[in-house]
């Protein structure tokens, strides 16, 4: 394969890895919209995105082993077509229960497309080209929280459904490309999916994550014990010995429980959660500008630009820093610019201004935590041959958090009575726990022990 033919199987990738990332960036914005035209709380406003999530957690590793299985082209157009077709659902609903089935599908199409353009990568770019490719598709991810608000911001001037439209024509141009440029590579039928440890998986993670949204937070027991919250968190706590069990005597498991055996690899999945709990807090930023200062919808949209450019400075900044100064410098530098901004979002003398240098703040504490940190301390832990799974468990914890992040907030702002006092309640909340990942940052190796050979 020449490298005019790679390079266009490159672009038919990277539009669609950049419409997948754009939804995540973009529905932020939607929210307060949505909430108005469906009379919904905070509580079920939080399902938009948990919903999302949990399907995508799904998706990832079914589609990735499907495309194993049957072929890339067929299950990146799958995809693709899903996610399309969620996006039309979304658009057109009419109540609020379609509008989450669509995000289902989307999430569920979407889990897919990025692992399984990874695979592409892999199997037709030689081995000196894979990592620019790689990098370059990774980094659709940091362009679409750059230009997600901006967009968002126009397309909410029309109305909220054109976010979801938009997606369709750009699936149709993606799908029409692939059918021509993604070679139909040939599966391998004799590999076995977890499908006991990723429904295991499922019902552990929903039964916990609805079991999260329905507390109370102002009658904390009362709620606790309730028939909506203590069944279903029983349920996960019995489910766990059997979903770990399970995963440590099978040869390719949904989550390789192994792996979390040293206390670095520990460490790393619990921050990786507190990133994931500190992305899903930011996308409830809009509906809180917008109680707070009677802004329009894309007013608020446009107020997010400062948290993206904050974080496209704070992502590569952390990345020479952890050459120089080791991870754990990185990690404790990022998670107090984090809580410092987090907390800035619960006063109540916040005008725009406060608003501006605590978005900056987060903005640059995200850069710092999420990304580069995290896989460069799995990297030095997980051996040679393990890496692919140490980056996939890390992408599965990070989507567990955005999944309780979710549903944590949601929960917290509609106990508290909604809108701004709600949110800035919420918020405070988020960051008890971020402080939290302080304490635990600082347990991390040093630079000089992170500098000794340990993965192999």
């Amino acid at each position: 394969m020449d490298k005019k033919q790679r390079n266009k199987i490159l672009t038919v990738l990277f539009i669609g890895v950049l419409m997948a990332a754009l939804d995540i960036a973009i529905v932020g914005p939607a929210l307060p919209a949505i909430q108005k035209q469906f009379a919904i709380d905070e509580r079920s406003v939080s399902w938009i995105f948990a919903v999302y999530v949990l399907f995508n957690l799904i998706g990832t590793p079914l589609m990735a082993k499907l495309s194993d299985v049957i072929s890339r082209r067929k299950i990146y157009i799958l995809d693709v077509t899903l996610f399309a077709l969620g996006s039309l659902v979304v658009a057109l609903s009419s109540n609020f229960s379609i509008l989450l089935a669509g995000r289902a599908v989307q999430g569920f199409g979407a889990g897919g497309i990025f692992p399984v353009a990874s695979a592409v990568i892999g199997d037709t770019f030689p081995e000196e080209n894979r990592g620019s490719a790689l990098g370059l598709i990774g980094a659709v991810f940091g362009i679409a929280f750059i230009i997600g608000p901006a967009i968002a911001g126009v397309l909410l001037l029309l109305n909220w459904h054109w976010l979801f439209i938009i997606n369709v024509p750009i699936a149709a141009v993606v799908i029409y490309l692939s059918l021509s440029t993604i070679p139909d590579t040939s599966g391998q039928r004799n590999n076995k999916f977890d499908w006991k440890g990723m429904s295991l998986l499922i019902i552990i993670l929903s039964s916990l994550a609805y079991g999260l949204n329905r507390i109370n937070s102002a009658k904390l027991f009362e709620s606790f014990s309730s028939p909506a919250v203590f069944p279903f968190f029983i349920i996960s706590i019995v489910l766990i010995p059997f979903f770990v069990i399970n995963e440590n005597k099978i040869n390719d498991p949904v989550l390789r429980i192994k792996l979390l055996n040293p206390i670095q690899v520990k460490l790393t999945s619990i921050l990786a959660i507190g990133a994931g709990l500190s992305e899903a807090a930011v996308i409830f930023i809009p509906p809180l500008l917008v109680s707070a200062f009677s802004l329009t919808a894309s007013k608020a949209s446009f107020m997010l630009i400062p948290v993206v450019i904050a974080m496209a400075i704070g992502s590569p900044t952390a990345g020479r820093m952890l050459d120089k100064f080791g991870s754990k410098v990185v990690l404790i530098t990022g998670t107090t610019l984090l809580a410092a901004g987090i907390f800035g979002l619960t006063f109540k003398s916040m005008n725009i201004t406060a608003f501006y240098i605590a978005a900056s703040l987060i903005g640059l504490g995200m850069g710092f935590l999420v990304g580069a940190p995290l896989r460069y301390i799995m990297l030095r832990e997980a051996k040679q041959s393990e890496r692919g799974s140490a980056q996939g468990m890390l992408t599965i914890f990070t989507g567990i958090g955005q999944l309780f992040g979710g549903v944590f907030v949601g929960a917290l702002a509609s106990s508290q009575g909604g809108g701004v006092t709600g949110l800035r309640n919420a918020y405070f909340w988020v960051g008890i726990i971020i402080l939290v990942l302080i304490l635990i940052s600082f347990r991390l190796k040093s630079h000089q022990r992170e500098l000794q050979k340990t993965g192999g």
